[in-house]
């Protein structure tokens, strides 16, 4: 027998939707205010996972300037029917406190899936997380969580349905609240399914943090009123802090071609030292079954989830390793990159100006919501090692480029090259934790060197930085320091992304002064 090792998603990639066309499995996973927008994953064998598409990369469909940290694109839902694709999204506008949510909902649509996806279609406003249901009369219907602003009442106050009309483009009739939750409350993240002559409406519960949970209820009418499983919460890890995936929740289920069933879901895995996700909101997968009573359990029983899981019975299929090193000879972004809430025009990025270079423009501070250039990649290990090299000539102290660890505007570590008026050009690290800034920290001159090269190691809750003049000769710089604070855990505010590697270039001078990367490498250690 194969098996699955979870997650199958390693990194930031939460609130997973999965979609089964033909013998093609694919996954959906927010991406929060990084662009572009949605990552897909495809499979053929629900083991091995392919990074293939971002519907999302162009600003008529997503526009994030100015969106805050953890805002953006929240909880996709991925669907198929008569040969088109349809995606459902949040953009998500304002997070700070319980009170008032922007949480704008829209679809685009294709016919591929690694194809161009339509301009978005607005849906409505009244809470996150929609979710669209094909049902086999041909009705399409939107169901989303409904957002309470009023303190004294449910904040998360049920779940709301409303048909869509393909031809007209919009939502139509009245909304209808079906589904008010169970008693483990802050119900979001729905998804309808049919089956056996049932509506079943599942649903997160509990929070996206460590009581976290998926829970399902059933009705003969799409409308209601919907039946509690009994068994509830049918996946949760909040029993039971020694499991290895704790803040299972977040679900979708799909079936394999041969009828067997399975549930990716959201988890995170903290680590020994402080119990610190370090690498974001993944995504698993367990074996399930429906019961003779109509209910859907985990085939091996109970309510935890399992590292290893039983694999379906489909040929497996490898896909070709990616490389470790991204040497810039393309004139498009390697898929693995992100920027910050838009794309980066020549204004900001160029891959042809120096052909075989990484052109970045130097713009605003790492702590802007506006215009970063800035291009980074998840953090999919917990040892990993990052370098780059780097071709930088700084005027004043308000210019620097180098090598960022980050989490948001508020959690970074910036190994950056700069301006010193008595060292001149000089490197050296600055930090942030939780919007309280360490800067800089040990400078020094390099006055007179052309290509620097920079690394960092990770191990855990370890970072070291280094810099080295040939490639060869790694002199570390500053001390070890806390990687642990890249994560939703340390993070004071909204946090619900991951931990990112990448370069980055600022001018906060206004003079557009640029560095020139010749590489960039990603590898991971055991």
């Amino acid at each position: 027998m194969s098996y699955i090792n979870n997650p199958i998603l390693p990194g930031f990639n939460p609130d997973p939707s999965i979609l089964r066309v033909g013998d093609d499995f694919y996954v959906a996973t927010s991406t929060f205010e990084w662009f572009p927008g949605v990552q897909i994953h495809h499979s053929k064998d629900l083991i091995h996972w392919k990074l293939v598409a971002h519907p999302l990369n162009r600003v008529s469909q997503l526009d994030m300037i100015g969106n805050p940290c953890s805002g953006g694109v929240w909880a996709p839902c991925l669907t198929y029917s008569d040969g088109i694709f349809y995606l459902i999204f949040t953009d998500t506008k304002s997070v700070d406190g319980w009170g008032f949510k922007d949480t704008h909902n829209y679809l685009v649509t294709a016919t591929e899936i690694t194809g161009e996806w339509s301009d978005p279609i607005y849906l409505n406003s009244s809470g996150f997380d929609p979710s669209l249901f094909h049902d086999d009369d041909g009705g399409k219907w939107i169901v989303n969580m409904l957002w309470d602003y009023r303190s004294n009442k449910n904040l998360f106050a049920g779940i709301v349905l409303q048909e869509y009309s393909v031809k007209e483009k919009r939502l139509i009739g009245k909304p209808v609240n079906i589904f008010e939750g169970s008693s483990i409350g802050i119900t979001e993240g729905p998804h309808l399914y049919k089956y056996n002559g049932y509506y079943y409406l599942m649903t997160a519960e509990g929070g996206t943090g460590l009581h976290h949970a998926v829970t399902m209820a059933r009705s003969r009418h799409i409308t209601g009123p919907y039946e509690i499983d009994p068994e509830n919460p049918i996946l949760t890890s909040r029993f039971d802090p020694t499991l290895a995936l704790q803040k299972a929740g977040h679900a979708s289920i799909v079936d394999t071609p041969n009828g067997e069933w399975y549930m990716v879901h959201l988890c995170g895995r903290p680590i020994p030292a402080n119990g610190r996700c370090i690498l974001g909101r993944e995504t698993a997968i367990q074996k399930m079954l429906w019961t003779e009573d109509g209910w859907f359990r985990l085939e091996h029983g109970g309510n935890k989830p399992q590292v290893k899981v039983p694999a379906p019975k489909l040929p497996e299929h490898k896909w070709e390793a990616e490389p470790v090193r991204e040497d810039f000879d393309s004139e498009r972004l390697n898929i693995h990159f992100a920027t910050l809430r838009i794309p980066l025009g020549e204004n900001m990025m160029s891959l042809k100006e120096r052909p075989g270079f990484l052109r970045l423009k130097g713009k605003e501070s790492l702590i802007s919501t506006h215009k970063q250039s800035l291009v980074a990649r998840r953090q999919q290990a917990f040892k990993y090692t990052a370098s780059t090299c780097v071709e930088f000539e700084p005027d004043n102290f308000q210019q620097m480029a180098g090598l960022v660890c980050l989490y948001d505007r508020q959690n970074f570590y910036y190994l950056r090259i700069s301006y010193d008026e008595e060292l001149g050009k000089c490197i050296g690290i600055i930090s942030a934790q939780n919007m309280v800034f360490n800067q800089p920290i040990q400078e020094v001159a390099i006055e007179g060197w052309g290509k620097i090269y920079l690394r960092v190691t990770v191990d855990f809750d370890r970072l070291q930085f280094y810099y080295s003049k040939n490639e060869e000769d790694w002199i570390p710089i500053g001390s070890v320091m806390d990687a642990s604070t890249l994560s939703d855990n340390f993070s004071e505010g909204m946090g619900f992304t991951g931990a990112f590697v990448g370069i980055c270039c600022q001018d906060m001078s206004g003079n557009d002064k640029h560095a020139d990367f010749d590489w960039f490498e990603y590898v991971e250690r055991e």
